[in-house]
């Protein structure tokens, strides 16, 4: 130990106080020293205790102000994503545009980012969930037809015949649509849709469907928002249909989700105003049609999307023709493990043009086998 201080009293009594490596003082007197030794009326003995004390708050100061100048470690915002190329590049997309001085700053009010739902949000395989949705609610409906029984597309719809479904096309489907979407008001099909989310499950995981949402986008999306970015759905899946769950699953409030549509007609029900679904098609809001519907709701070009497949193409082209920052990004689905493999051959979320123009232009394509940690949430 070294001496922190030393001296003589007046009456010949020396006196030496130490302080340890470890920043706790000591006291050792050379002789001890007596009692009667009187310094500014207070015995020496009482002063170096004072002095002791007072040390030791100093020390404890010291060094909480050498751990409060130290740099602060923030969270990792993207937990679920490994350090890869996607990840840098969203980090460094998000710095660059957030940075006050920086030539690529962006304001506030127009950091607007848009994201498709199915396979960028949550998974599409083997059907889209709101085919799912649609199934689940002709077999609830059929005792109320029984000319379904026998009738194209109702019957293979409910037989589970996929084959004779798809034979039906796009025709068919509408039918189908028109059937278990229309009729209703709004406030019934919200009720209609939020029981459905809440219940039912997917024939492969077992899993609700709202449990299938990927992770890493997740946090995404909260990364997103809290640095001062609006988070939109721009998806070719219903609106009304995507409306009642996603603030509860996304924290995107019904507001911010564009999607396909039907006509709505205002009427007055026992005098009470309700909007009623029509069977009319108001906006297919997929390919070429998210575009419009982003300038139909939102009013301003996005600075950064997200998509999966050549559905979202025109809205990473178009979120990328703006001035100023853009990012443009794809997920990939290569796990066949944890989740689906699929890109140019599939049926569902066909990921072929839209690649090879992200190649051509640098966007980001995610490798979900490679780039992600994981894909569901934990289960609650």
């Amino acid at each position: 130990m070294q001496p922190f201080a030393s001296g003589t009293s007046d009456d010949g009594c020396a006196f030496r106080l130490y302080i340890s490596s470890g920043c706790n003082p000591c006291m050792r007197s050379i002789p001890l020293l007596p009692q009667r030794l009187m310094v500014a009326g207070r015995s020496l003995p009482r002063m170096i205790k004072e002095l002791h004390v007072n040390r030791m708050i100093r020390c404890l100061l010291a060094a909480l102000l050498v751990f409060c100048s130290l740099p602060v470690l923030a969270a990792d915002p993207l937990p679920s994503w490994k350090s890869g190329p996607s990840k840098k590049a969203i980090v460094a997309f998000m710095d660059k545009v957030t940075t006050t001085g920086s030539p690529d700053f962006v304001a506030v009010n127009e950091r607007i980012a848009t994201f498709d739902n199915d396979g960028t949000l949550w998974a599409e395989q083997p059907l889209y969930f709101q085919g799912f949705f649609v199934f689940d609610r002709i077999r609830v409906l059929a005792p109320q037809h029984p000319e379904w029984q026998t009738t194209e597309p109702y019957k293979s719809a409910l037989t589970g015949d996929m084959k004779d479904l798809a034979a039906a096309g796009e025709k068919g489907l509408a039918e189908l649509i028109a059937a278990t979407h229309s009729g209703m008001t709004t406030d019934e099909f919200n009720s209609v849709v939020t029981q459905w989310a809440a219940t039912a499950r997917h024939p492969k995981t077992k899993k609700l469907y709202t449990e299938m949402v990927y992770q890493p986008m997740l946090e995404l999306l909260a990364y997103l928002r809290a640095n001062g970015f609006k988070t939109y759905i721009v998806s070719g899946g219903g609106q009304e249909f995507m409306r009642p769950w996603t603030e509860r699953v996304y924290g995107i409030p019904p507001e911010q989700v564009i999607g396909s549509g039907g006509e709505l007609k205002y009427e007055l029900r026992d005098g009470v105003p309700v909007l009623v679904k029509l069977p009319k098609v108001a906006l297919v809001d997929d390919s070429v049609g998210k575009p419009v519907g982003i300038q139909r709701f939102i009013g301003r070009r996005p600075i950064f999307a997200f998509g999966n497949s050549d559905g979202d193409q025109q809205m990473l082209e178009w979120t990328t023709g703006g001035d100023g920052p853009r990012f443009a990004g794809l997920v990939h689905h290569t796990d066949g493990k944890r989740e689906w493999a699929y890109d140019r051959k599939s049926r569902i979320g066909k990921l072929d043009k839209a690649w090879d123009e992200a190649t051509q232009k640098g966007w980001t394509v995610v490798d979900m086998r490679k780039e992600w940690k994981t894909i569901y949430p934990p289960a609650r």
